[in-house]
């Protein structure tokens, strides 16, 4: 298949992963059980990493009054994105287009402490936004998605910086993952303020240099290649900005490291210096893999719908070739179900070519096939999607193998 067959829509279609209803409405994906495996597999990746480095994982509204976002500064800025006020019970509420008001709010829930800082507040948030019908193209731009959010309350602009590193470090660990080459498949953009547009960016000309200069030395001091881009910052400060190619060519901006001086004063986000005394915290907004849905849209071409094993929606078809082969078949099912491989048997009445057959066209990445003379040596014979025959094995060293690769994420 050529790289310009390779559309995610028409794969994912093939494969069974999502579909989309003008009844549910558009822009708004279903996701059938085997996409849902990917969103799942994705999470687990991402909040146990996250974790491991220190972020606090919560769980906010997708719903929440006018007045936030307004306090927020994004009503004015956003509304045209935003879905309509609902009215309930005299009072407007509105689907959430952002998480960082909702963890402005809980960091607010109590008084902080400098000891406390940096706070890095993280969730896999559902949004929504109105695109325009025109806009909307698969899973690359939806209505409805789950983002891998993050805010981060530093104590000052060393603590900042020092954050803004340590993000560019994660997104290089989940870059590795996909196999994604910096300069390559993704590079970064600084994106910049306009000092004279008082009505897209905040005024304040001080804080703007300081927050550019933060961004820009950062990526200076890791020697990392970069282009500048004026009038392209978010209304609240300048952001690095994660470009990425799809198959097709088109550039997009996957997500987005945001340095932010407006939000502490608007939520008054401060905290208790080792005097004793009120300081105002700095924000750093980050998301270190972006959407779900987009990065989904954008494995799916890549990999060509042939997913590594640990993200494949079925790792293993486990194919009896006769009847009397199907005790055994489901004896060996269960094993590795029970060791927490996803897989499927296949006892229909097919032949064993069209068994395998399925299973190919499926992009299964192993299927085992138990006949008479894998049960005379007590074995069976593993297949690779990718690399063909691998002969016969016992359970034991296929339970083995698999589990090392699915560990390795390979």
């Amino acid at each position: 298949m050529e790289k310009n067959e390779r559309d995610h829509r028409q794969i994912g279609k093939e494969l069974g992963l999502f579909t989309f209803s003008d009844t549910v409405g558009k822009g708004l994906p279903l996701w059938t059980p085997k996409g849902t495996v990917l969103r799942r597999e994705l999470e687990r990746l991402i909040v146990d990493e996250e974790t491991r480095r220190g972020y606090l994982h919560v769980s906010t509204p997708d719903i929440a009054k006018i007045d936030l976002y307004k306090k927020s500064g994004h009503y004015p800025y956003y509304k045209e994105s935003m879905y309509s006020p609902i009215d309930i019970d005299g009072e407007q509420f509105m689907l959430r287009p952002m998480s960082c008001p909702h963890h402005f709010e809980l960091y607010l829930s109590q008084p902080r402490s400098y000891r406390e800082l940096p706070m890095r507040i993280a969730e896999m948030a559902k949004m929504y936004r109105y695109e325009l019908s025109g806009t909307l193209s698969g899973l690359v731009r939806v209505r409805g998605f789950c983002l891998s959010d993050a805010h981060i309350i530093c104590a000052d602009n060393t603590q900042a910086s020092q954050e803004i590193n340590s993000v560019l470090d994660l997104i290089d660990f989940f870059a590795g993952i996909f196999d994604l080459k910096k300069g390559e498949d993704y590079w970064y953009r600084l994106s910049l303020g306009d000092r004279s547009d008082d009505k897209k960016y905040y005024k304040d000309d001080t804080a703007w240099e300081i927050a550019e200069e933060a961004l820009r030395s950062t990526l200076k001091k890791r020697g990392e290649k970069f282009k500048e881009a004026k009038n392209e910052a978010a209304f609240y400060g300048p952001k690095i900005d994660v470009q990425m190619k799809d198959v097709r060519g088109a550039e997009n901006t996957a997500f987005t490291v945001q340095y932010d001086f407006v939000m502490p004063k608007r939520f008054n986000l401060v905290y208790i210096d080792k005097d004793g005394k009120e300081k105002e915290s700095i924000v750093i907004h980050r998301s270190a893999i972006g959407a779900l849905e987009r990065l989904i849209a954008f494995l799916i071409e890549k990999y060509n719908g042939a997913f590594p094993l640990w993200l494949s929606p079925v790792q293993v078809k486990v194919i009896p070739i006769a009847e009397n082969h199907h005790a055994t078949a489901e004896a060996l099912n269960e094993l590795l179900k029970n060791n927490n491989i996803r897989t499927e048997i296949d006892l229909s009445n097919d032949g064993f070519g069209k068994k395998v057959r399925a299973a190919k066209v499926e992009l299964t990445p192993y299927f085992i096939i138990i006949g008479d003379k894998d049960m005379e040596a007590k074995k069976i014979t593993l297949e690779s999607r990718d690399k063909g025959n691998l002969g016969q094995m016992s359970n034991e060293e296929v339970l083995e193998k698999l589990l090392k690769e699915i560990k390795e994420r390979k």
